[in-house]
Formats: C-alpha cells, structure tokens, sequence
C-alpha cells in the first residue's frame, strides 16, 4: 500500500511547512486541505454568497472547479483556472472559512476530492481531520499542536504584509477558529486514537521534520 501520512493540528502548529519538508525527504506528493476550503470560501465570498448562511452555501458547492497540485516544492491551488494561492490568505478569507467548511456539502465535496488524489500514491496530507476522516486507514498519523501563543506569532509572522495582524488580535481570530473548527458537527478537528502527538513549541521546522520522518520509516 502507498505511504499515506497523516498531518492534522490546528492553525499556527507548522503542519504546512513540516508536511511539505517530510513530502519532499520522502519522495512523495503533499496535499493542503485547507487551502481547498479556502479556495472554496473565497469562490462563496468573490460571488457574494452569504457564508453564515449554510443553505446558500450547499446550494452552489457544486458550481466552483477546485484543483490542488501536489507538488510539495511548488504547490498550487486554483478555481475555476485561477490561480488564488494569494488570495485564499486573506484575513477576510480566514476569518470565514470556518462557516463554510462546517458545511456538510462542503466537506462531502472536497472529501471527495482529496480522497482521489490521495488514492494517486504516496503523500503526505495535511488539516484537521485526515487521520479521523479523510484518511483513517493513513499508516501514519500525526498531530501537531504547540502552545497558543507560539500558534499566534506564527500566524501573526505569516500575515505580516497586514498592518491589523497583531499577535494579539491573530490569537484571538485563531482561538475562534479553533473553538469553532473543533465543536461543528461535520467532521470537528481531533486528534485521532493512534495519531502520534508533536508539540512543535520549542521545536525548530528541521527537528519537526525528522521527528516525522523517522515514524514514517518505523512504518514501513
């Protein structure tokens, strides 16, 4: 069976880019989900669509074109042939995926969606809920966390170009999010029975890496 790995965790853990270093000492494809419900959010926010409003958002899932590339040196993601890695980074975008992707249509979709390509071979995925949902037969799990403020000022370092991104105001959007991303009833972010827990807090990307690269190898 191909090597499947697991990269769940909520927002600001570094599952990003320790996902794509262990794709690419590994060899193998790597998938971003969340920014596929970004990419979806940004298609409900660009066409007006009231995000808060779950019926409007199920009545159009089907109408954007979402593809992910698995590249893990150049990923990509666009919609409808546009390229929108820039764009699904927004505050505004941010601050609204959580709605839309408690949508149980949404995930059914993109669910769909990212269980093809991972059916390709070989990756590593990352979100919230692969190991529990989308992958629960992954060889290997993984969840990475680190302490909330950690979490922040990573984020806060990420939207730097965004004179609003203080670190405060970014743990307080993050803790939101995380409050709402792990109570929704459609597929909530957990930590799965067997995923091995990483506390990323004092670690550097490269000891991140190397932590999970050396399970991946215990499994094979």
């Amino acid at each position: 069976m191909p090597l499947v790995i697991a990269m769940d965790g909520p927002s600001g853990s570094g599952k990003s880019s320790a996902s794509k270093g262990v794709a690419r000492a590994l060899g193998l494809r790597y998938l971003d989900t969340g920014a596929m419900y970004r990419a979806m959010t940004w298609w409900m926010l660009r066409n007006g669509v009231p995000v808060e409003d779950g019926g409007a958002v199920a009545a159009r899932v089907l109408e954007p074109v979402i593809v992910s590339g698995s590249d893990p040196g150049a990923p990509t993601i666009t919609v409808d042939g546009q390229d929108v890695a820039e764009e699904i980074r927004t505050r505004e975008v941010t601050n609204a995926v959580s709605a839309v992707s408690s949508v149980p249509a949404v995930r059914a979709r993109l669910v769909e969606l990212q269980r093809e390509i991972i059916g390709s071979g070989g990756i590593v995925v990352e979100g919230r809920d692969i190991g529990t949902v989308v992958a629960p037969d992954a060889r290997v799990k993984v969840y990475l966390t680190a302490s909330e403020e950690a979490r922040a000022q990573r984020r806060a370092r990420d939207l730097a170009a965004d004179p609003a991104a203080s670190v405060g105001r970014t743990r307080d959007e993050q803790a939101r999010r995380d409050r709402l991303d792990s109570t929704r009833k459609a597929s909530p972010l957990a930590k799965a029975a067997d995923a091995h827990e990483i506390d990323s807090t004092e670690m550097g990307l490269g000891e991140v890496i190397e932590a999970v690269v050396r399970l991946a190898k215990e499994h094979e």
